[in-house]
């Protein structure tokens, strides 16, 4: 299997799908700006939302594929086809159980998530419209995600890469062509959500078809296959998503702060974190997970090992940088995309804030993608779920704690104590996750050497100071057309990155990531 190939199909999809994202959020923002009722909608995706990360990203996939490797490796097609078949129908069946419920309590939801909408009747009356509306997508995408599981196991990672653009191009469609044809026009997102939900299904069936592997329903939860999946799948529900779930929190959180756009400057920040952190972090966590549950399987340590260093390896190659850049460019960055229309300066301001401190956790966001799953290829799901729980309850308290901090201090953007929250959560998740795997014996020597380190940490003074000396010869961003704004930071990154890339050339910094057997 060449990891380098698949990732950088999976990336270059992935790039596709944020690239329409970001057009996505800036018909958003300039739509409604940062508006209660984009705040209303950002809620009702939240929750959906959570669980195509749960599956598409996480849970299922990291349970269904070691299981799907291991009946391929020791079993006949038939039997593989029956797998399939049975782990498809049971999905489906607990989906439209969850669906049920979920639809009937949808107002309880919204009082949670949405907390600071119970005393506004009109919004929380649409969020609750919208949640309705969108909900169905869970069973979609997890469907879909079932598909790419599939797909991804024979080696087939352009499609399950490209296919979250949809859910862009449906929501832009909504956004120019939907948006005038409701009384409310923040529905019309949720109308987006629930077509490209559909859309993304069907693009599944071609696929599966070619390969052989179409589903078809069958319920047996007793299957003993079945049951090692649902065994693996529960606890990675939290184990492979502490960071989804504290956004979610944070969101409810951030409705009940002072600042009306708080939901919305959290959600573009956090959209511009997810950008490298899909890119490149999901990416490699993707394809590196059949490739560590083949070398367990097989027993290959050697492999096993030299697979985790080149992934920690690329993963900070590109995460450094990435948050380097983010966190010296946050403001320039914000009011390029989304100062337009209805959204201000001054809202782009409050982006960049919690953008800034994002960009310190960026790193730790990465390597927990590339740690995760050292666990799940060997049916370890119990220790990172200890991990996300302690993790998880150190957010919330981070979250009382920085907002208390930040509101003594009479400081106005109280959502970026959220943000802070999620950062330190996220660094003592990272440092759980390494230390138990080197207590284990499953990594046998560090993942990344000093010697690299230092040679990044050098190649990154340089990028900065390029950064520096070509912001001086800049304007006001806030002062020049939006297509100067887009020039001006295409030269500023463009700059910056050659000469990383070249200082790293010339530290002969590449050396790490550059593996034979990976080949």
């Amino acid at each position: 299997m060449n990891l380098v190939k698949s990732t950088a199909v999976v990336s270059f999809f992935t790039l596709l799908s944020r690239v329409s994202g970001f057009v996505r959020d800036i018909l958003m923002t300039r739509f409604f700006g940062a508006s209660v009722m984009l705040g209303a909608f950002l809620v009702a995706f939240r929750i959906p939302n959570l669980l195509r990360r749960l599956f598409a990203e996480g849970s299922f996939s990291l349970a269904f594929i070691p299981v799907l490797n291991e009946v391929k490796a020791q079993k006949n097609q038939d039997v593989l086809k029956q797998f399939i078949n049975h782990v498809f129908g049971c999905l489906l069946a607990v989906l439209l159980v969850v669906l049920a419920v979920l639809e009937i309590f949808t107002p309880g939801l919204v009082s949670i998530f949405g907390a600071g909408f119970i005393d506004q009747p009109e919004v929380f009356s649409t969020t609750v419209d919208m949640l309705r509306i969108t909900l169905p997508y869970i069973v979609c995408i997890s469907l879909v995600a079932f598909s790419a599981g599939i797909l991804n196991s024979f080696g087939r990672f352009a499609l399950s890469a490209a296919t979250p653009i949809l859910l862009n191009l449906s929501l832009i469609w909504a956004l120019l062509f939907l948006r005038e044809s409701f009384d409310m026009p923040i529905k019309a997102l949720a109308y987006g959500v629930l077509i490209a939900g559909v859309l993304q299904l069907v693009v599944q069936i071609p696929a599966l078809m070619r390969l052989g592997f179409l589903p078809k329903p069958v319920i047996k939860f007793h299957d003993p296959e079945v049951k090692k999946v649902m065994t693996l799948m529960l606890p990675t529900l939290l184990g492979s998503s502490v960071a989804q779930i504290n956004m979610l929190v944070d969101t409810s959180i951030a409705t009940m702060l002072p600042m009306e756009g708080s939901v919305v400057f959290l959600y573009l920040s956090d959209r511009l974190l997810e950008f490298p952190l899909g890119l490149f972090g999901i990416a490699i966590s993707t394809v590196i997970l059949p490739k560590l549950s083949l070398a367990f399987a097989d027993l290959d340590h050697v492999d096993y090992q030299d697979t985790m260093k080149w992934a920690m390896s690329l993963a900070m190659f590109i995460a450094l940088p990435c948050a380097l850049g983010l966190f010296l460019l946050a403001k320039p960055v914000v009011i390029t995309l989304f100062t337009y229309g209805e959204f201000t300066t001054q809202n782009a301001l409050y982006v960049s804030y919690s953008l800034m401190v994002f960009m310190l956790g960026l790193p730790a966001f990465v390597a927990n993608k590339v740690l995760l799953p050292a666990f799940y290829s060997r049916k370890d799901t119990k220790s990172p779920v200890k991990i996300a729980l302690k993790a998880m309850l150190t957010n919330v308290v981070l979250n009382f704690v920085f907002v208390g901090v930040l509101y003594y201090l009479d400081v106005i953007s109280l959502h970026v104590g959220l943000a802070m929250a999620g950062v330190g959560s996220a660094w003592l998740q990272c440092f759980w996750l390494y230390k138990k795997l080197r207590n284990d014996d499953v990594i046998q020597q560090p993942l990344l050497s000093w010697a690299y380190l230092f040679k990044i940490m050098a190649a990154l003074l340089l990028m900065a100071a390029t950064i520096f000396w070509l912001l001086s010869f800049m304007p006001e961003w806030h002062e020049i057309r939006g297509y100067q704004r887009f020039m001006n930071l295409f030269v500023i990154i463009g700059a910056s990155a050659v000469v990383y890339f070249l200082s790293m050339w010339l530290f002969k910094g590449y050396n790490e990531i550059k593996s034979n057997h990976l080949k």
